[in-house]
């Protein structure tokens, strides 16, 4: 599997170790940069790039999944969610690792390296990647939701229970 990777400076030694990381686990990581320490780089610049790839790939029926790294990790799940395509998930426990998979069919996630130890990032990483989508019928449908809402601007519509209540607040 292809994993995508982008970050900015404060993500850059946690992006160079999961890049090695990856390789030694099998995985065939693709490195969207940066590549050198500044500390006044921009997050969507590579986290764009990392979150296009795995968008096209998928497109085209790979399996490829990203992740996107920054101090905090909420610039970095707002650029890759930006990208057709992309659920990004911003991961910080191993419980929403799993849950980003399993309820979200989440292709990117984004970690804060700021916030964890390496060892510990490392784990939700891995919990991420080996987490299938539980394909029940209920995310299935609310992914769906999303997509349409993606692609054509369209709410979903409201349930019956809503029926009366007003989308006006």
């Amino acid at each position: 599997m292809r994993v995508h990777l982008g970050c900015d400076h404060a993500g850059l030694d946690l992006k160079d170790h999961l890049v090695a990381w990856l390789g030694e686990h099998g995985y065939e990581p693709v490195d969207h940069g940066p590549w050198e320490y500044n500390a006044l780089d921009d997050y969507p610049v590579f986290c764009l790039r990392a979150a296009e790839a795995v968008a096209a790939e998928r497109a085209a029926g790979s399996d490829s999944l990203g992740i996107v790294i920054g101090g905090s990790g909420n610039g970095e799940q707002m650029a890759a969610n930006k990208v057709a395509g992309v659920r990004a998930a911003l991961v910080w426990s191993e419980e929403t690792a799993v849950l980003a998979r399993e309820h979200n069919d989440a292709t990117v996630i984004a970690v804060g390296g700021r916030l964890h130890p390496v060892d510990e990032l490392t784990r939700l990483v891995e919990v991420f990647l080996a987490t299938p989508f539980s394909g029940d019928e209920r995310h299935v449908r609310r992914i769906g939701m999303l997509a349409d809402y993606e692609s054509t601007g369209d709410l979903p519509p409201l349930p019956d229970s809503a029926l009366g209540h007003s989308d006006e607040a």
